[in-house]
């Protein structure tokens, strides 16, 4: 495949160009209730050429090498007619030319395990949410992903990575015949399908909790110390902090590019974020981005200081600062954007049972459940909480959102524990979809957190 390529980017008259290949293949499964509403396996493939001139650049996605000629043609004059009504030259900041061949490390290689098995564990966690009483529905999925990839540049750069990834994701869905509850299935990974085996006490667990929900009481609105679960306060720095990470994010708007600048105190001392896609079988790991640069573990913050952010080679140039290798496109139909890998608060030496024991009184909230954010501001749903007294788990609460500004909340951060837990099933959805993108924290308390309830 590199031979083929090498011919493409020899037609290219251009500053730098560099061309991407990938096959993908999907297979998916899914369940509604007790019916199998999908099941199947799609295999595509394609072309990315990326081309800059004259202070231009431009993309072009292509199916077939035939159509290989059109495609550098487009390229190349589009490229040029940006460089010409640019206000604004594009610049790449230096990448190191690498070839490097890279294949991923799995347990058990899910490309191996048979539909047939595959269907049959799904129905057999199916069934065991909907053998809880009360519980009337399900929505279930399996997905497994293979990105094979090609990268070559003009810069000399050879690339062959592949990455494998599987979810087992849904929801379980509780009434008692006057209200209805629903909680979130989540596991998976991307080293392997045992990911996914042995689940059997965590769906009995997951259908309890959809049916507990039922009897919770509604959250009373108002100001809470609260204790943050790791799944929630993951994508609470996923959404809040991460987003505002991404140099493309912030580098048309000057408001937020001037609240985010390096050296900046934007949290309390005790937060540390990271950024590292390095960390192996984790859900977000990747050795090479989608412009073919090595990925780098990326100190965001430190002791409440923003310390760095994820870039391109266009926005590095730009701002003035180090390229860190986080440029994602969902798959072959797409040039890559910039995306967190695993991205995570660090942990500090605090038990859970400090935590607790620090609150008091307050809140337990765990498990985002959707939400929106806008600049620095953010809301999300928790899936279900508790009541802390003197602390104690009490009560279940239900119907609970949070709100806030993000930099007043980082500063609000006054403990943080030592279990730190990244996501099973990641996925983030800015302007294409990047399955393995993966979030975590500790336990941690926020005073002062304005929580919304019926």
């Amino acid at each position: 495949m590199f031979g083929k390529m090498k011919e493409v980017l020899k037609k290219v008259d251009a500053d730098y160009a560099d061309l991407r290949y990938e096959k993908k293949i999907e297979a998916s499964i899914t369940f509604r209730t007790r019916d199998v509403t999908g099941l199947g396996k799609d295999h595509t493939d394609g072309f990315v050429l990326r081309v800059l001139k004259n202070g231009g650049f431009s993309t072009v996605a292509f199916n077939d090498i035939k159509d290989a000629d059109f495609a550098v043609r487009n390229a190349v004059t589009n490229a040029e007619l940006c460089a010409n009504k640019a206000i604004k030259k594009t610049g790449f900041a230096k990448a190191l030319a690498v070839k490097d061949d890279v294949i991923p490390v799995l347990i058990e290689d899910p490309r191996k395990v048979s539909f047939d098995e595959k269907l049959d564990l799904m129905r057999k966690y199916n069934e065991i949410l909907l053998s809880r009483d009360k519980v009337i529905a399900t929505d279930l999925e399996y997905k497994e992903i293979n990105r094979d990839k090609w990268f070559i540049n003009t810069e000399g750069s050879e690339i062959h990575e592949e990455l494998v990834s599987i979810r087992l994701s849904g929801i379980v869905t509780s009434s008692d015949g006057k209200q209805t509850q629903n909680l979130r299935i989540k596991s998976g990974g991307s080293n392997g399908f045992q990911n996914i085996r042995n689940l059997e006490e965590y769906f009995k667990d997951r259908a309890k909790l959809a049916t507990d929900l039922l009897e919770a009481e509604s959250v009373k609105g108002g100001i809470y110390d609260c204790v943050i679960d790791p799944t929630l306060a993951g994508v609470l720095t996923h959404e809040a902090f991460g987003h505002l990470s991404e140099a493309d994010i912030i580098e048309h708007q000057p408001s937020l590019r001037e609240k985010m600048k390096l050296g900046d105190k934007l949290g309390s001392d005790i937060v540390n974020i990271t950024d590292d896609a390095t960390i192996p079988n984790q859900l977000g790991f990747y050795k090479y981005d989608d412009e073919g640069v090595a990925v780098r573990r990326t100190n965001l913050m430190r002791n409440g200081v923003l310390t760095g952010r994820l870039h391109s080679r266009k926005t590095a140039f730009e701002f003035g600062e180090p390229i860190s290798g986080h440029m994602i496109a969902e798959d072959q139909r797409y040039a890559p954007i910039i995306r967190m890998g695993n991205i995570f608060i660090e942990p500090c030496e605090n038990t859970k049972e400090d935590i607790f024991k620090t609150l008091g009184n307050g809140l337990y909230l765990l498990e985002a459940k959707g939400g929106q954010t806008a600049g620095e501001n953010f809301t999300f749903g928790a899936s279900y909480g508790y009541v802390i007294e003197d602390g104690k788990v009490k009560k279940m609460l239900k119907d609970i959102n949070i709100s806030g500004n993000l930099f007043q909340t980082l500063k609000d951060i006054t403990m943080i524990g030592d279990d730190l837990a990244l996501s099973k099933v990641g996925g983030c959805g800015k302007g294409q979809v990047n399955f393995r993108s993966c979030n975590g924290a500790p336990h941690i308390i926020v005073k002062n957190l304005n929580v919304g309830g019926k």
